[in-house]
């Protein structure tokens, strides 16, 4: 008999496998609308929709395994990395979507008012927050023409078999957005990958934009991960991340 896994849980979505299906529970329909879409649009792998039948939306599992996990070592090879950058590529130059990602929508507000909670309930010190948001202010300010992004890339959505992308998962933060930000997603804790995954994407990078936002991001994230059971502060983590920007 096939065993119920369950991937991840928090009050906001769950997500379950069994054998080779995996079942995605979203309060929220219109994050589900966005991901459906999102994947018939992509021009890179994604998974397979079985049915949807609100809140559940199956999705088929797709071969091969994650390009890591944040807060881990990547076992993935250099070539594999450089596919990932071909795949994010690839996504960035195909027609835009017709919705904004709900990922850059009053960012500049969104991450003031988290620097100051951030602060004002101790979880991180002042001169790491300040220093992290002047870092991040090289990514809002940079004008970007919006490009097809996923607007949650992160390294454990990108699959790989062998230095193929077979699958690229969770598309319900889509959209229209900037390419740089999906880039810094990917590589987030993994700084020593950088460089494999510009040669696969194929053109010149900003570097201090990606660097930025790894700024922006991690400042994003900090409290979120807290309150849904997560742990930014262990070894190369988000926290590990702001602190390396010092």
């Amino acid at each position: 008999m096939e065993q119920v896994e369950i991937v991840v849980a928090h009050h906001e979505r769950a997500t379950v496998r069994v054998g080779g299906v995996f079942l995605k529970i979203d309060a929220d329909q219109t994050r589900t609308d966005v991901e459906v879409e999102a994947m018939a649009l992509a021009p890179i792998p994604t998974p397979r929709v079985l049915w949807r039948k609100p809140p559940v939306l199956a999705l088929a599992a797709v071969p091969g395994r994650a390009l890591g996990r944040i807060g881990e070592p990547s076992s993935a090879s250099s070539a594999a990395w450089a596919a990932a950058g071909a795949a994010a590529r690839m996504l960035h130059d195909a027609p835009l979507p017709p919705w904004p990602s709900s990922r850059f929508e009053d960012l500049p507000a969104r991450l003031d008012g988290e620097c100051a909670l951030l602060v004002a309930n101790g979880v991180l010190p002042a001169d790491l927050v300040a220093r992290n948001r002047e870092v991040a202010e090289a990514a809002l300010r940079r004008p970007s023409p919006p490009v097809f992004a996923h607007g949650d890339l992160q390294i454990g959505h990108v699959f790989v078999d062998g230095d193929e992308v077979t699958g690229v998962l969770d598309w319900s933060e889509a959209g229209r957005g900037d390419a740089l930000f999906d880039l810094a997603s990917l590589t987030i804790g993994h700084e020593e990958h950088l460089d494999d995954l510009v040669a696969g994407y194929g053109t010149d990078v900003d570097l201090d934009v990606i660097q930025a936002w790894w700024s922006a991001r991690s400042l994003l994230a900090v409290r979120w991960l807290i309150e849904h059971g997560f742990d930014p502060f262990m070894p190369g983590c988000e926290v590990d991340v702001l602190k390396s920007q010092m």
